[in-house]
């Protein structure tokens, strides 16, 4: 069918009695000829008063368009487009992701007798709800008329609706209005009785069981519609009255469910339905209004460019994953502020226990750069030799963590969601300087943490070094290894691109590890190794519970540190694979093979330049593995914590006072005399 773009060739074929695919196509090229460039909407407003124009001149062509009209209420259902347009018919969020990536990559064709489809076909543009609500009363009052007309010769006619007393007549339009208020109200209720959100209500919500009277109330209401021709009477007003309460009761009810998330975790499908629960009641109300209004024509067309919107939503990928994880990203960001609270130091014993722990991280991370020289001495392939390598690193942090010992760059994506829980209190008097504070006393620990990993790792491989050398005569690594670590370590090469690289992997760890400890708590898999029969007789009670509590406490930590190893082995396998080049820069591994070259290069190496490179790029790295991280999860936080408005001008302000006045607490911990005394200055 060719586009026409002139509105006399429109309405010359205008075929109410064409088959159905070239009557709904009719409709798209009327409705694209109204758009036009989609570059302004008074525009737009103008060619629907020139169509109502011509249509005044041409009465033959105004007859046409009744007749087609007629038709189309008589061959499409308009009753699933208001009640359900834009909602999932899906129950769950996996299959609402294929549900949506079939309506966005396969098209959908005009012959078709269901006005949800027809509705995506003909109003696909965002600028459509624009020029919708820019009609004025006046353009809508001529396109009720003239659509309304002939309504009373329709073969479908009015609708004859029978209460127990008496039977009234009403339009077609409010017989669809209602029936479609009839399936919202439905659907809610079940929802309401679906096991995964009764289990999680609060007890008081389920006592009140708002949904079990939601349908008697709906039912009370619609009989006080069709009682009474009346715009405006006591009896309807209460039936409203209550039916409205109940469907806030039966919205709080549901609402009840995430103060226990806590507790049992978060489920996406979960949160999937309590969204679809509040857009449906917020759609209950606008068909209300459209049913129960004196200006129903300013009302159904704002729902109209609601149905738009809600439509271009339902196809959006994004829009899906957008809301339905922000509340997971809400619980993950909460869980890391809580552990991240344990690697902000604030005053001297916590400071020296930091690069007590750190060192001990150091120390581990020198066998480990041990045993990735024995791994890429074996010419493995590329993959099992990532595999092997990411094998490596994921075993010793664990042991790091089993010995509660640190590695420096795992912090910062722990304590981001902790400092941006902290931009929430804000507002409170003095509140600007105990943000400082926090931002001191996070440098500060930082700083604690690299430097106690970095002074124990680098001696640690040169001792190693020379127990090699004595023992076998060499040491770790040879000189044609050495030199290429030397090579590969350079701040003039990529260090910087892989050094972000790597902080990515850090922030992605902790969301793997956040998401884990989730689907523990979701499943209560603790309580199921401690109380399932089948594991308490292959492990015992005793043992049993001991792994329960072990597994409930450091399944986070483990998530993160075997997700972090298998990622810096395994992702330049991947990346050689396709080419790209790509590795990792992690500032304590990178550290010690810079002592493994030294030690096989000798002191002499001081004394050229490739080493000094080396050690820039190691202090790039460690900021580039610290800053992505923490920017990324900082981010992540201030979007699940809901952070909006704050005055970064102030904060940047005083983070400067407290530079030029007090710069050495960004290093070191000022003694509690000290901080007494500026606390009482303060």
């Amino acid at each position: 069918m060719v586009a026409r773009t002139d509105l006399s060739e429109l309405l010359d074929a205008l075929d109410p009695h064409a088959d159905l695919a070239h009557r709904h196509l009719w409709l798209i090229e009327l409705l694209g000829w109204i758009r036009g460039s989609r570059d302004s909407v008074p525009r737009a407003v103008a060619r629907v008063n020139l169509l109502l124009d011509a249509l005044q001149q041409r009465p033959e062509a105004a007859a046409r368009l009744q007749a087609w009209w007629q038709k189309l209420l008589g061959t499409v259902d308009a009753t699933a487009l208001l009640a359900d347009y834009g909602f999932s018919s899906r129950s769950a969020f996996a299959s609402e992701l294929l549900e949506r990536l079939r309506l966005k990559f396969l098209p959908g064709t005009p012959e078709t007798a269901d006005a949800s489809a027809l509705f995506t076909l003909a109003f696909h543009d965002a600028f459509d709800a624009r020029w919708l609500t820019a009609l004025d009363d006046a353009t809508l009052a001529r396109l009720a008329d003239l659509l309304k007309s002939r309504c009373v010769n329709l073969e479908l006619g009015h609708c004859v609706w029978l209460t127990n007393s008496q039977q009234r007549e009403i339009s077609p339009w409010q017989a669809t209005l209602l029936e479609a208020l009839t399936f919202c109200t439905s659907q809610i209720r079940t929802t309401g009785f679906s096991p995964e959100l009764r289990l999680r209500m609060s007890m008081p919500a389920r006592e009140t069981a708002p949904f079990h009277a939601l349908t008697t109330d709906f039912d009370a209401l619609q009989a006080a519609f069709l009682a009474s021709p009346l715009q405006h009477n006591v009896e309807r007003q209460a039936a409203l009255h209550q039916f409205l309460a109940r469907l806030d009761a039966c919205r709080h009810a549901a609402a009840s469910v995430y103060t226990h998330l806590e507790a049992h975790g978060i489920s996406v499908n979960l949160v999937f339905q309590l969204r679809q629960m509040r857009s449906r009641v917020l759609r209950i109300r606008a068909l209300l209004d459209c049913l129960l209004s004196e200006r129903p024509q300013r009302l159904t067309v704002q729902l109209l460019a609601d149905l738009v919107k809600m439509g271009l939503e339902r196809r959006s990928l994004r829009a899906l994953l957008a809301a339905n994880s922000s509340m997971l990203a809400a619980k993950v960001a909460e869980r890391s502020s809580e552990t991240g609270e344990h690697y902000i130091t604030r005053n001297r014993a916590e400071y020296m226990r930091m690069l007590r722990d750190a060192a001990g991280g150091g120390a581990v991370m020198s066998i480990t750069t041990l045993m990735k020289f024995v791994v890429v001495s074996m010419s493995l392939s590329a993959f099992w030799s990532g595999f092997y390598a990411g094998l490596n690193y994921a075993l010793s942090f664990v042991l790091i963590q089993m010995l509660h010992w640190t590695v420096a760059t795992k912090q910062p994506a722990m304590t981001a969601p902790a400092m941006a829980a902290k931009l929430k209190e804000l507002g409170a008097p003095g509140a600007i300087e105990g943000f400082v504070d926090e931002v001191t006393h996070l440098v500060r620990s930082q700083v604690a943490a690299i430097v106690g990993n970095l002074a124990l790792v680098a001696p640690a491989v040169l001792l190693i070094s020379s127990a090699l050398w004595f023992a076998f005569g060499a040491p770790m690594i040879d000189a044609s290894v050495a030199k290429h670590v030397l090579q590969d370590l350079t701040v003039l090469g990529p260090t910087a691109l892989f050094a972000a690289l790597t902080g990515v992997l850090l922030f992605a760890s902790s969301i793997i590890a956040g998401w884990t400890e989730n689907w523990f708590v979701l499943h209560r898999l603790d309580s199921v190794i401690r109380y399932n029969p089948k594991v308490t007789t292959a492990l015992g009670p005793a043992r049993a519970e001991r792994w329960a509590s072990f597994m409930r406490h450091n399944i986070s930590g483990l998530a993160a540190n075997v997700s972090l190893g298998l990622m810096l082995g395994l992702v330049p396998a991947f990346a050689a694979f396709f080419g790209l080049g790509l590795e990792v820069r992690h500032v304590t591994l990178s550290t010690g093979q810079l002592a493994a070259a030294a030690a096989s290069l000798g002191p002499d190496l001081l004394q050229q330049g490739a080493f000094w490179w080396c050690v820039a790029g190691i202090a790039i790295t460690a900021a580039l593995n610290v800053g992505v991280s923490f920017y990324l999860a900082f981010l992540l936080a201030l979007k699940a914590h809901n952070v909006s408005g704050v005055d970064r001008s102030r904060i940047y302000q005083a983070i400067r006072h407290r530079i030029n006045t007090r710069w050495p607490s960004f290093f070191w911990p000022a003694s509690a005399a000290s901080q007494a005394q500026d606390n009482k200055h303060g």
